[in-house]
């Protein structure tokens, strides 16, 4: 008999992204916190399409131990319309038992019946010969790892052993808070779900982390997604399976620009041609370029901006090469001149400590936007 479900983590349901400038129309932070109540319709549409009738959610259902109703009733509204399948909801640090008591009583008590919170370290049946062996995250900091009781949870001779557990996996480490890389080993797991980690990571065979369904920061390069996971029998491989399911790109990208670049055609070559509604683009340019060629970086930056969901160019790492054509570029004789004068002057005073001509050359390069 084939057991299949979905594996996912880490919805975080209510997340404001407040670290995010609004732009002009004032809409991507609600566009984004929309994208991850629709992962609830997308990872029930892979479990259909899979043949599976289980989503197990692996931590961080919700971003906060106090959600508002809102969120937490429209949360549990759309998994009940989603009625061929049961949700596994399991606390993570974010809303651990102790500091979200109160919403995981409420979800006890009013959660449709195909919406299942794991709050006790037991096994739990799922079909025939099938265990659920949930450790649900007590505390947000726990100093311990929540994992170590799974060799000690029985289950009948041949059951196929599911984990479904949240925090991170080192080879070693003097704090005791993490998951053994093993764990699947010394439990004996047919798979062990992790949530914590938001991008996908294969541990081994039998211990994964899914990612979240909906990427929500500039670390991982990829579309959320989560694993469609098939277990043929007791002490088989697991055949896993990625879906995408994110609707936003977040990434952090380099540019690296040389004396002489056009940086101007760089930046445009670097920039995806497609999808710009949903992408979210950080660039971090590098190397030496002239004050013109800085304000043609950024004015190109600010060209193509409004077509992202978000373009940020940091410029921080990119350094100035002076030249007597950028002044006549300012001014020939004003004030502005000899103030541009004095600061490159400055910016190649031996002389000078580091720090100031340091000084210097920032100053020299706020001159950049009166140029063109």
């Amino acid at each position: 008999m084939s057991f299949r479900f979905i594996h996912s983590s880490d919805l975080h349901l209510g997340r404001r992204f407040l670290s995010l400038p609004e732009p002009q129309d004032g809409n991507l932070r609600g566009r984004l916190m929309e994208a991850r109540f629709d992962k609830i319709q997308r990872l029930a549409a892979a479990a259909r399409a899979h043949g599976a009738a289980h989503v197990l959610l692996a931590g961080d259902t919700f971003d906060t131990a106090t959600p508002s109703p809102q969120v937490l009733r429209q949360a549990l509204a759309a998994m009940r319309d989603e009625s061929e399948v049961t949700w596994w909801l399991l606390p993570g640090n974010h809303d651990n038992m102790r500091n979200a008591e109160p919403i995981w009583d409420e979800i006890s008590r009013i959660a449709p019946d195909n919406v299942r919170a794991a709050l006790d370290g037991a096994p739990i049946d799922l079909a025939q010969g099938v265990a659920l062996l949930p450790c649900p995250v007590p505390v947000r900091a726990a100093g311990r790892d929540l994992t170590e009781a799974l060799p000690r949870m029985e289950t009948p001779e041949g059951t196929i052993r599911i984990g479904l557990a949240h925090g991170g996996v080192v080879d070693f480490s003097d704090r005791g808070d993490h998951i053994p890389p093993d764990r699947d080993q010394t439990a004996g797991l047919d798979y062990l779900a992790l949530g914590d980690w938001h991008g996908r990571l294969k541990v081994s065979a039998r211990t994964q982390y899914s990612g979240s369904p909906e990427q929500d920061q500039f670390k991982h390069g990829m579309r959320g997604r989560c694993l469609a996971v098939t277990l043929s029998g007791r002490g088989t491989e697991p055949e896993v399976t990625e879906i995408e399911t994110g609707s936003f790109l977040w990434q952090d990208t380099d540019l690296a620009l040389h004396d002489g670049e056009d940086a101007t055609e760089a930046l445009e070559a670097l920039l995806p041609s497609h999808d710009r509604r949903n992408t979210l683009l950080k660039v971090r340019a590098s190397g030496w370029a002239s004050l013109s060629r800085h304000a043609a970086l950024h004015s190109t930056a600010e060209r193509h901006a409004p077509e992202f969901a978000y373009l940020e160019l940091d410029a921080d790492g990119l350094g100035t090469l002076h030249s007597v054509a950028d002044l006549d570029e300012i001014d020939h004789a004003g004030a502005m001149r000899l103030a541009a004068e004095q600061l490159m002057t400055e910016a190649e005073d031996a002389a000078l400590s580091e720090d100031d001509r340091a000084i210097a050359v920032n100053r020299h390069a706020r001159l950049t936007p009166v140029l063109g």
